[in-house]
């Protein structure tokens, strides 16, 4: 998600005055350096969600002190635990099962507070827009879980091939289909919630998908931040 971060995501951060984020997936910490370096200068906290991280845990908190709080659990374990945000940045289980129950959770606060968080999703695009990817396969209920291998992806193909994208993950076996990927997550979600939402995209990198509260306005500046980001 970290070349989005300056053109795109900061600045929609800035425009919301967004103080408390929260990053589900941090892997390296790349972007997660950049959330904290955000909240400090905010003054604002950053919850980081990575039940694995590869990064120095220890020296980011020795560093950003009061401002980062680690969880090393699931999303979806340490999501519901979390009383207050601004905006959640969702980079982790690439699947539908993942993503729609993340977005459930951020509902169900949302009713609570009569508000809906910003929410920005890494991987809306190829190759997981319409596909699952299982980080750990046994932590998805079988029965959203769909046959999946350790082999890679071309564009336009559907099936599983030898080679190609990512062929060191278990991604589904197949593309398309119902309840398969974090863009047919989101498209789910969006067609049962009652909160009125507007949904961005920008298609480039892997894509990334922002969802914000319906303002006309806002939605405006949105466009045009992606349209001139050059993404």
């Amino acid at each position: 998600m970290h070349p989005f971060w300056e053109k795109i995501i900061k600045p929609i951060l800035k425009m919301e005055k967004a103080k408390t984020v929260v990053e589900i997936g941090a892997d390296e910490g790349i972007n997660t350096v950049k959330i904290l370096d955000y909240c400090r200068e905010m003054n604002g906290t950053a919850y980081i969600i990575d039940p694995y991280p590869k990064f120095d845990v220890g020296g980011l908190k020795k560093n950003y002190h009061r401002h980062m709080k680690m969880r090393r659990l699931t999303s979806l374990t340490a999501l519901p635990k979390i009383s207050q945000y601004d905006a959640v940045l969702i980079d982790g289980d690439h699947n539908w099962y993942t993503v729609f129950h993340e977005l459930s959770v951020i509902k169900r606060r949302a009713e609570k507070i009569e508000r809906f968080p910003l929410v920005f999703f890494h991987d809306t695009e190829w190759p997981y827009g319409r596909r699952d990817m299982y980080y750990i396969p046994e932590t998805i209920p079988e029965a959203y879980r769909h046959p999946y291998a350790k082999r890679g992806m071309l564009p336009g193909v559907s099936e599983l091939v030898d080679g190609g994208c990512n062929n060191h993950l278990n991604n589904a076996l197949y593309e398309n289909g119902e309840k398969n990927g974090v863009l047919t997550a989101i498209e789910d979600f969006l067609k049962e919630t009652n909160f009125k939402l507007t949904f961005h995209r920008a298609l480039t990198l892997g894509g990334l998908g922002i969802l914000i509260p319906s303002n006309h306005k806002k939605d405006i500046k949105i466009k045009k931040l992606i349209e001139g980001s050059g993404l």
